[in-house]
């Protein structure tokens, strides 16, 4: 259990200044250089009010022990995650909360090569050096601080994902939510033939059209009304610091993240036959099949980035997947980016010469899913016991939560990582009104 209240599983969140503040971020600096033994870290940030003087504060202590900073200032996560190893940095830091409410703010944390630095591989450590001000010795010779403007670099980058030759003229509304992937969209714009149709493009961190976050249904309303109203081939929203995006087919329909998944491994595996796809275990028919039938191997991870990314590593993966709109690429330091599944889908759909509902709904139909449905319960762990035991006939794996087989449906039931939550994701083989049937059947157990 952590000692500082901001201070989760993957990442540094919460509200500022009661929680995130310049004292707390001058001595997170301290520490995660010391931590590392950096020579050199990169650093970013996000749209947020806070996030200039929590970064001046980062940088300050960062400087105090000894090591350069490069600032890209303006960027999403997955420019970090691009420019650690670009500069051959010692690791990096992004100030943001995500899609997280304006008054909170926070940190993401890698170390060389991009690799995640979480509670159990660090930050328990730099929380550790905090509470015992163990920071080390302030430097000697203070530490340099260099801005750059990485933003060419990376869209140069991307171009290795896809070939804009072979992406048709389509009509797309591309949607920032106000976040930081507007600055990327217009870099990427006169490379692409692509119409885009920009909707809430400006970075403003007083989120005026809501927090960018499109996995609340409430957020989907404005695309999905530019859609029809364009009578675009497709929308694409992304959240905050964009390093997840959503689609939306031409009719303005929301495609669960778990289709997509299935959709991106297909393209990869068309350009790359025989290699390995990571995947989550909340939802997992579709991709199996997929990545089967185009010739790869799937291979089941336990669920967050952290774990994706370790997995991906450990088998030489080219592509992971979540359902949480989480995608990792193996040319991009095996990290998530939001940008990379917009293009492949794209191209994907340019070379099949089909839309995006076509593209999916057969999937859709042939294994419909419940989406991820969350209930806030007092005992989640007795819960996930008592729901055990009423479905033991089936097959039962423990691998991330509990995930229980039968011959026409699954589930799987976990626990959220910081609240008394039960997340519920239920699949079946071409049965909709049995998916149904069961997710109620479930929730029912669940809620009582």
């Amino acid at each position: 259990m952590s000692k500082i209240a901001g201070f989760k599983a993957y990442d540094v969140r919460g509200k500022v200044p009661s929680e995130l503040n310049n004292e707390l971020a001058y001595k997170i600096g301290r520490a995660f250089s010391k931590f590392l033994g950096a020579k050199k870290i990169v650093i970013g940030y996000d749209i947020r009010k806070s996030s200039v003087e929590i970064s001046e504060a980062l940088k300050n202590g960062l400087a105090d022990s000894g090591v350069d900073v490069i600032d890209i200032g303006l960027c999403g996560t997955e420019m970090i995650y691009f420019s650690t190893p670009h500069f051959d940095a010692d690791g990096g830091i992004m100030i943001t909360a995500s899609h997280n409410p304006p008054e909170y703010n926070g940190m993401k944390f890698v170390g060389k090569g991009s690799v995640p630095v979480g509670y159990d591989s660090g930050l328990n450590e730099v929380e550790k050096m905090i509470v015992n001000n163990d920071l080390g010795e302030i430097s000697k010779v203070k530490g340099t601080v260099t801005k750059k403007d990485v933003m060419t670099d990376f869209i140069n980058n991307l171009s290795k994902f896809y070939d804009a030759k072979k992406i048709s003229s389509l009509k797309v509304v591309v949607n920032a939510g106000n976040g930081c992937a507007g600055l990327s969209l217009d870099t990427l714009e006169p490379k692409l033939p692509i119409k885009m149709i920009k909707i809430f493009n400006n970075p403003d961190g007083n989120f005026p059209n809501g927090v960018p976050n499109p996995m609340l249904e409430e957020n989907r309303k404005s695309t999905i009304e530019a859609i029809k109203k364009h009578k675009a081939d497709l929308g694409v929203a992304w959240d905050g610091d964009y390093d997840r995006c959503f689609f939306f087919d031409e009719h303005g329909n929301f495609i669960e993240g778990y289709y997509i998944v299935g959709l991106l491994a297909k393209s990869i595996l068309k350009k790359h036959p025989g290699e390995k796809i990571v995947h989550d275990p909340r939802l997992v028919w579709n991709t199996v099949e997929i990545v089967e039938k185009f010739g790869g191997k799937a291979v089941v991870s336990k669920s967050g980035h952290a774990f994706i990314k370790q997995k991906m590593r450990e088998v030489n993966s080219i592509y992971g997947g979540e359902m949480s709109a989480h995608h990792y690429f193996r040319d991009n330091a095996y990290s998530d980016s939001g940008m990379i599944p917009f293009l492949l889908t794209l191209q994907l759909m340019s070379e099949e010469k089909k839309t995006l509902s076509q593209l999916v709904d057969e999937m859709i139909a042939t294994y419909p899913c419940s989406g991820e449905i969350n209930s806030t319960i007092e005992d989640p762990a007795g819960k996930i016991k008592e729901i055990e035991k009423k479905y033991s006939d089936g097959r039962i794996d423990y691998l991330d939560g509990v995930s229980i087989e039968f011959p026409q449906w699954r589930f799987n039931l976990r626990m959220s990582n910081t609240e008394p939550i039960l997340r519920l994701n239920v699949e079946s083989r071409g049965n909709e009104k049995l998916m149904k049937e069961k997710t109620d059947e479930l929730l029912k157990v669940i809620r009582s």
